[in-house]
Order: C-alpha cells, then structure tokens, then sequence
C-alpha cells in the first residue's frame, strides 16, 4: 500500500545518511520561501503520485494562498487528501482536488475555469523504461511527457503564470533510452517559454521505494513470497521521499529562469548497485541471499530454502535502455554548486524550438495516421534529440522476472 511508513533504520542503511539532505538547505531558504508561496496560487499535476505527495507535504508548511491538485488516480488523491486532512498540516481555503488527466481537454477547462495560477508544478510523468517497450505505450509516453505540458504551455490559460516547473530524470543526461529522451525533450519544452516566466526543473536520483520502483518490488515479493530479482551491473543514486519534495521546492522557487537543479550525490560515495541495496534489503529483515542462476530455479528453491535465505537472482542487465550508471551533468556543464549546500544548479541553454517545432508536427502527423511504428517514433526522437544513444536489444523488462 502507498503512501505507508518505512522503518528508519532501512532507509538510514539504505542511503547512508539519517536526515534529510535537504534539510540544512530547506531551513536556511525558509524565510524566502514562504515569502515567495505565501502569495501564490499554485497548481500541481501529478499530485498524487510518489513525488508529487510528497512535494505537497512539504509545501503546506509554507502557507501557499491557494492550492490545487490535478491526479488521474482518483483512488490515491483521495487518500492523500484523507492524509493532509488528519494530520497536523493547515490547508488554505483555496483547495481544490481534480481527478482528471493532465494530456485531455478537461485539464485546460478547468485551467481556464480555475485559474489564473501564479505557479504550476508538473510530476506528470512515464517514467518507467518498459514504457518503450512497444509503439502504443511509446507514444502515451510522449503524450504524457512532452505533449501534454506543451498544449498546457501554449494555451492562454497559462499566460498568467510567474512560474513553471517540471520535473526532469537524471536519464535525460545523455540519454540512453527513449523514456529519458523523452524527459530531455520535457526540459527542452518547458524552457522554450523561459521568456515570459520563470521555467526550472529537477533532476532526480531514484526515490527510495516510490510507487513502481524496483524497491518497493522488493517489498511486495516479500510479502508474496516471490524470489527477488535484480541487475548485478547497474548503479543508481537514492534520496528519501521528504528529500525528493524539498529538491522540487528548491528548484521551484529559488532558481532562476532555464536553472536545473540537482542532489550532490559522488559517484564514490553514493552511486549504488540494484544488487548492494537488495542484499542490505534482506539484512535488514533478518535474510541471507540464496543466489540462483535463472528464473525457473530462484521460483523452485521456495519449497526447500533455509529459513533465514530468500531465492534472488542477481544478473547483468540485457535489456533495451538500461543505463549503467546514471549522471545529473554532461561533460560540459559548469554547475553553481555555492548556491546550496547540497544541490547544484545549473544554467541550461535556449531551447532550439525549430527543432522541437518539427518533432511536434512529425508526432501528430503519426497520430493522425491512426497507426504508427516504434522505429518511426524512435526516429522522430533521435532527431529531436541528437545526443540520444539507444540500442534497441529486442528484449523489455516485461520479459524478465
């Protein structure tokens, strides 16, 4: 079930660290924060899901003047509103909640009805690889990740906007599959309106246990009694939910105009295999890992395992987009990293919009078709994004334990 609590102590072992990293940086901003939120009416898309709860809970303590949550899971919006309503959170008496999808005509209506909205805040987003994995998804992806926020920018209900902010992946670095070029394409959409309002982003280390990660999959296999799976050879970055809300208020509300902010994680001190945090997952639950070598022996070890080992299949990853190890700056970058103790921000370029302007003629001329192929929408993608390297493989996650 989501949102639940998470014992400290795993997530403390998990990541390192036993407060927020955010936390020196976030008290330091207060006073400018609720200066700059206190005034404002601020709409949030993506509202329920893991990032988007959790930048809300940390928003309310700066007293926003109105608030406004857009979700298409009808099931969780209504339990975090039950969450903000039963806990010690004030929220102000401009609340409305709208279970409606970010990408249809109804969001612009109510937009418009709604609005004006000093602030909008998106965590809209596929974000999942295996949403690749075959053209209809592929192009739900792009709807959701790149399309949608354009319609909303473009439209004159958003003219009365003083911020934008969107959030971005650390896979849209040199992006080695298309979900992450699609987020490359998202930063490239929000900041081709960086002239007439503030447009900032974030790029994010993985959310320990969000809704659909492979740790809260952990979780579930556990209770389900199912062997754990993980690639042996690819190494993320983690921050705890709280900290996932407090980079987006930085990055929100303290950047400039075209500025991405992102968590000062080292490679050598916090870059961390998928195989290192199950290991220490099953610590944690008083479990040694039985490695097997395949799927059919990690699922028959359940009938005659040790009590205190749990099957687990750990194997180098041999699917389509799988990046070994992710990156929040290209090679060429110069981050501010004075600004905050523990982010940096860096200055992106103007956005070329010739180039988006054609990748957004080319998808709707695909739509309109009525049937388009992955290999033409790939392309579509490769051209927006030159610096895309993908190597399609002919295998998804889908096809994996």
């Amino acid at each position: 079930m989501f949102p639940r609590d998470l014992d400290d102590s795993l997530l403390s072992r998990l990541l390192g660290r036993s407060r927020s990293l955010f936390e020196a940086d976030i008290e330091a901003n207060a006073a400018r924060l609720s200066k700059i939120i206190g005034h404002s009416r601020i709409l949030v898309v993506g509202a329920a899901g893991s990032i988007g709860q959790a930048f809300v809970k940390q928003l309310l303590p700066f007293l926003p003047r109105a608030l406004h949550l857009v979700d298409l899971n009808e099931n969780m919006l209504v339990e975090l509103v039950r969450d903000l309503r039963s806990g010690d959170r004030t929220l102000p008496a401009d609340f409305a909640t709208y279970s409606i999808d970010f990408s249809g005509p109804e969001f612009l209506a109510m937009a418009e009805a709604m609005g004006p909205f000093d602030v909008f805040l998106n965590f809209s987003a596929l974000k999942h690889v295996r949403a690749e994995r075959d053209p209809f998804s592929l192009m739900r992806m792009i709807e959701v990740n790149v399309l949608a926020l354009a319609d909303y920018l473009d439209h004159p209900c958003s003219q009365g906007l003083k911020r934008a902010f969107s959030v971005s992946t650390d896979k849209s670095v040199r992006p080695e599959n298309l979900m992450g070029a699609s987020k490359n394409l998202m930063e490239r959409t929000l900041f081709a309106h960086s002239d007439r309002l503030t447009a900032t982003s974030a790029r994010f280390a993985n959310v320990a246990f969000s809704a659909g990660s492979l740790l809260e999959g952990f979780e579930y296999r556990l209770q389900k009694g199912q062997p754990i799976a993980a690639p042996s050879d690819v190494k993320r970055y983690f921050i705890s939910h709280a900290e996932a809300g407090q980079l987006c208020l930085l990055g929100a509300f303290l950047c400039e105009t075209r500025e991405v902010v992102f968590p000062k994680l080292k490679a050598e001190d916090h870059l961390t295999s998928f195989e290192t945090i199950a290991r220490a997952f099953l610590a944690h639950h008083g479990l040694e890992p039985l490695e097997c070598a395949s799927d059919a022996e990690a699922r028959a070890r359940f009938k005659d395992k040790p009590k205190n080992a749990w099957p687990c299949l750990f194997a180098p990853s041999d699917t389509t987009g799988e990046k070994l190890a992710e990156e929040f700056l290209r090679p060429s970058d110069r981050p501010d990293l004075s600004r905050f103790v523990e982010a940096g921000v860096i200055q992106e370029s103007p956005t070329e919009t010739a180039r988006l302007a054609d990748f957004r003629k080319t998808i709707t001329a695909l739509r309109k078709q009525g049937a388009w192929s992955k290999e033409a929408l790939a392309q579509a993608i490769h051209l927006a994004v030159p610096e895309l390297v993908h190597q399609e493989r002919g295998r998804s996650l889908d096809q994996k334990m």
